[in-house]
């Protein structure tokens, strides 16, 4: 009766949240597919880290030459400390703050 009440009642059940589609879900048969989630994660996160690494390092001897902080990462390409800028991860954007040679990987 008390089921039939909450039910008659319009009482919803709790609603979890939905969850990372690409997390572990310690399910056996699962395993192919979490597997393939943590090497995209890895490739992102590698990707982003060697970016990062590659333009700190550009901007590092541009000051030790230059004595200053590049005016924006363009500047470093033009000047051969880089090849080519770094490209960031989906999602991410280089942000550079010429006053303090500061390098951040932000979200768009």
């Amino acid at each position: 009766m008390a089921v039939a009440c909450g039910w008659a009642c319009g009482k919803k059940p709790a609603v979890k949240p939905p969850e990372d589609p690409l997390a572990n879900s310690g399910n056996p048969l699962l395993a192919p597919v979490d597997y393939l989630g943590a090497q995209a994660r890895g490739k992102r996160t590698a990707i982003k880290t060697v970016g990062f690494v590659e333009i700190q390092a550009a901007i590092q001897q541009f000051h030790a030459v230059e004595d200053r902080y590049p005016k924006d990462l363009n500047e470093l390409v033009s000047q051969g400390f880089l090849a080519t800028t770094p490209a960031a991860p989906p999602g991410v954007a280089w942000s550079y703050n010429p006053q303090t040679g500061e390098i951040r990987a932000v979200k768009k």
